[in-house]
């Protein structure tokens, strides 16, 4: 219940701090609208209301320190939980694929047992005959034409006995294919079965040394906490913006782009949760994926992945609906909504939010709909 109570407690603190930076001209037609038209040059956002009075160092840190140990924990369990996607992903699809083969092979089967029926009818039909072949009963006919007709099917019946041998081998060679390939899905299967528990470890760990950290300041520190995080997403978002790179961003939303900012924005305030696609939490990658599966278009699970397949585009080509990808590893993505900002599931113990779409290094911009 603690937990919980502190979630709230930030979570009401965050949408504060943010609605103070994101009321700037521009960002806050971005907040405004769930599906935004064109968006407008945004003008440099207004500056966080003054920081209070520098507290007491708690401990031997400052509490800047402390933020900055936060966020590098946050970010390893960051690339963690991307590992552990990708080889959730990859399980499941090893797991899809042996169902497959499996399948295949009960279907071989079968058809191995109607072809060695059909041999073995054949058998019992040259046993009723007497057990003469077929070659030799039509030697010794006397009859020219019962001959010549014989000939016929002798050889029609040699083709058929060969192809019903050939279709008996090659379908038991693909049995003996299906067997190998389905070790081998076995293997990676229980490899990334691994790297999960691997990853879900790490993943633990730099949670809980980074919540432990923040357990320790009194409820005054925690609140500065959250405006030295709002305060370092101004700074960056500021710098972006003097470089200018909103100076050509007009591009305007497809209805599918529409669709997914739609969907995204309506899960602000939802707890962020490692590994969660919804409908209640949600990771980065997790809220970007559904997104655009809401809005009919299934796109990779995990941020490196998403940066991996999906056509990238230029910043100043950016429309609402594109992905930023975030930090040089791409542990992070966000969802472009119009008007510099963004929308994403930050990190453990903070919710769904907007955000300034440069407040983090941006690695590329992709597009799930091009």
């Amino acid at each position: 219940m603690g937990a919980v109570r502190r979630r709230r407690g930030a979570s009401s603190l965050v949408l504060l701090c943010a609605m103070a930076i994101l009321t700037a001209p521009g960002l806050a037609t971005g907040m405004a609208h769930a599906a935004p038209a064109a968006p407008a040059v945004p003008a440099a956002p207004a500056a966080p209301a003054a920081p209070a009075a520098p507290l007491p160092e708690p401990g031997v840190k400052s509490l800047e320190q402390v933020r900055k140990d936060i966020e590098e924990l946050y970010r390893q369990a960051g690339t963690a939980t991307d590992a552990y996607n990708f080889a959730e992903a990859e399980t499941k699809a090893q797991s899809e694929k042996i169902v497959e083969i499996a399948n295949l092979v009960v279907a071989g089967k079968e058809r191995i047992a109607t072809l060695k029926s059909r041999a073995g009818a054949a058998a019992r039909a040259q046993y009723r005959a007497g057990g003469m072949p077929a070659g030799a009963r039509l030697a010794l006919s006397d009859d020219p034409n019962e001959f010549l007709d014989g000939a016929g099917r002798l050889r029609q019946g040699e083709k058929a006995t060969s192809g019903l041998i050939s279709e008996l081998d090659r379908t038991q060679a693909d049995l003996q294919r299906y067997a190998e390939e389905a070790g081998e899905r076995w293997k990676t299967l229980e490899a990334n079965r691994v790297k999960q528990e691997e990853s879900k470890k790490q993943i633990e760990e730099k949670i809980k040394t980074a919540e432990g950290l923040e357990s320790k300041l009194e409820a005054e520190e925690k609140a500065r906490l959250i405006q030295l995080e709002q305060e370092a997403q101004y700074k960056a978002q500021t710098a972006w913006l003097s470089t200018g790179a909103m100076k050509d961003v007009n591009g305007k939303a497809t209805d599918a782009g529409k669709r997914a900012v739609q969907f995204a924005t309506a899960q602000i305030g939802k707890p962020y949760i490692w590994g969660a696609e919804g409908p209640d939490s949600f990771d980065c990658s997790g809220l970007t994926s559904q997104a655009w599966r809401a809005a009919g278009r299934g796109i990779p699970r995990t941020s490196q992945e998403q940066l991996r397949l999906l056509p990238k585009v230029a910043v100043k080509d950016m429309r609402p609906g594109d992905l930023i990808i975030y930090f040089d590893d791409a542990t992070h993505v966000g969802m472009y909504v119009g008007d510099g900002a963004m929308v994403h599931a930050p990190r453990p113990g903070r919710n769904v939010t907007m955000a300034g779409a440069g407040s983090m290094p941006i690695k590329a911009v992709v597009r799930p709909d091009a």
